[in-house]
């Protein structure tokens, strides 16, 4: 538990690392003798570099120890048989006789590997081959499998560290992977000419709004943005949208503020991020129950937009049910969330979770993962799956199934997850399930099933549709649940 405390101290002080190099940046003041459009942040890009380079150096020394063993390593093995041998031989008259030369040795060797392997057939071979030969036979093989026993749950604990060990070393590796991509992002972070600069001044100050600094990311083939730090004059509040116009008209494309900047501002300077218009939007909802006899679901779901144009998806299906497998859960998709809003990629940010689980891993606890991330700017929906159901695309009479055979998250260090991307279109409808729902519906025929029942639900409303898709379901089962089950259900417009 300590370790994974200290892991998630550690992975949540470097998350506040990307907003506060952007924030130094549109609080600084450009010079008079500072060119326009000059890199003004070197200095914080090489050393955020180099606290990249020190978690990846970090991460390879945490790779390079050790990895987990199946199986006793021969020193091990023989170590078993001499301790049987300290316990059982030291006193006896005839043990010099008996451990003459290494065959005895072997055959307890042997022995090992058999009980370790669950040979029954050759175990029960080679103990009446000890039988043959010792006196003290019973008194010894029950001791052999004492201490084989012994030290087969150290082997266990031992490989249990090695997995904390990977675990916290993929954490490292993909904090310096973020690091990397924030200090490229705050190298394309520039001052703009001095013509745009005092054009997009002049232009503010009639809207009543005073610019304190400009930062920019103008590049080809990638949506412009800028970070404008903005005090209202003489006690006004003025809209961050009138900001936004006076910014689609200088660059002859519309922008907006990002969702999660300030809607207002007012007499004290405030940054405001302002980026590309996105061409789509998305509404949601969820209809859900729990299984029978419990009172809280173990599904958890996430809905959010990120600030890049990303409209975050994420259903968790925690192993079980009721409130331990609510807990579960509901840590993938809280910790998911803040991976992503602080600019981890979806397979970092999985991964990162994974390792979470395994620090915390206790009684065998697995969660699924199943992530769907929808550019808002394009409708490439990303999906991203761990142990999940399959999900559905309904467009018109059309639907079609993404399905996964991976493992959930928490089981292994080396999660095995799934990546597929579609393009979505105006007015398809997205159906994330966990695996309840499918598991409700005739065997082997599940997602032929799911299709026909999302082709019978006519409604527009995402909730409503979920609950449609829940109640012929639960038709399937008599209207009892034996699993909890939760339907998400996004749909994609044009603005």
């Amino acid at each position: 538990m300590h370790v994974w405390i200290v892991a998630m101290l550690v992975i949540s002080a470097l998350l506040i690392l990307r907003d506060m190099a952007k924030t130094i940046f549109s609080l600084r003041q450009r010079p008079e003798d500072v060119p326009a459009g000059q890199i003004f942040g070197q200095p914080q890009k090489e050393r955020v570099e180099r606290y990249a380079q020190a978690f990846r150096k970090l991460a390879d020394t945490f790779y390079g120890m050790p990895y987990r063993r199946d199986y006793l390593s021969n020193e091990q093995a023989e170590d078993v048989v001499w301790q049987t041998y300290e316990q059982v031989c030291a006193n006896c008259h005839q043990r010099q006789e008996c451990w003459e030369g290494e065959q005895r040795l072997r055959l307890g060797v042997r022995l090992v590997r058999a009980m370790e392997g669950g040979r029954e057939e050759k175990r029960k071979e080679l103990k009446k081959q000890w039988k043959g030969q010792c006196v003290h036979s019973y008194q010894f093989t029950q001791e052999l499998d004492h201490f084989f026993q012994r030290e087969r749950e150290k082997l266990v604990w031992d490989n249990r560290m090695i997995e904390n060990r990977l675990a916290s070393a993929q954490q490292f590796s993909e904090i310096a992977g973020m690091l990397e991509r924030v200090a490229w992002e705050l190298s394309e972070i520039v001052q703009p000419s001095r013509g745009f600069a005092d054009e997009l001044r002049y232009s503010l100050k009639k809207k009543g709004l005073l610019v304190k600094s400009v930062w920019i990311m103008e590049r080809e083939g990638s949506r412009k943005q800028a970070y404008l730090t903005l005090q209202a004059k003489n006690g006004q509040c003025v809209s961050t949208l009138e900001a936004a116009e006076v910014l689609s008209e200088l660059w002859e494309c519309p922008m907006v503020p990002v969702n999660t900047s300030r809607c207002t501002i007012n007499g004290e300077a405030h940054t405001v991020h302002f980026t590309e218009k996105m061409t789509f939007q998305v509404l949601h909802g969820v209809a859900k129950i729990p299984k029978d006899k419990e009172r809280v679901s173990g599904d958890s779901y996430v809905c959010c937009q990120e600030e890049e144009g990303q409209f975050v998806l994420c259903l968790s299906d925690g192993m079980g049910s009721g409130m331990e497998a609510s807990k579960e859960s509901g840590m993938v998709v809280e910790l998911l969330e803040q991976f992503l809003e602080s600019g981890f990629t979806n397979e970092a940010a999985a991964k990162l979770v994974n390792s979470a689980v395994i620090l915390k891993r206790q009684d065998d606890m697995f969660s699924t993962m199943d992530l769907c991330t929808i550019d808002l700017y394009t409708g490439v929906c990303g999906f991203l799956k761990a142990g999940a159901a399959a999900t559905f695309i309904k467009r018109d009479q059309w639907v079609e199934a993404i399905a996964s055979t991976s493992m959930a998250l928490g089981i292994t260090d080396q999660i095995d997850l799934e990546v597929t991307s579609r393009k979505l279109y105006h007015g398809d409808v997205l159906i994330m399930v966990t695996d309840g729902v499918l598991d409700a519906l005739p065997l082997e025929k599940e997602e032929e099933t799911m299709k026909e029942i999302i082709l019978q639900v006519h409604s527009q409303s995402p909730r409503e549709i979920g609950r449609g898709i829940l109640d012929r379901v639960l038709s399937y089962c008599d209207h009892g649940a034996r699993d909890d089950m939760t339907v998400l259900v996004a749909g994609i417009w044009k603005k």
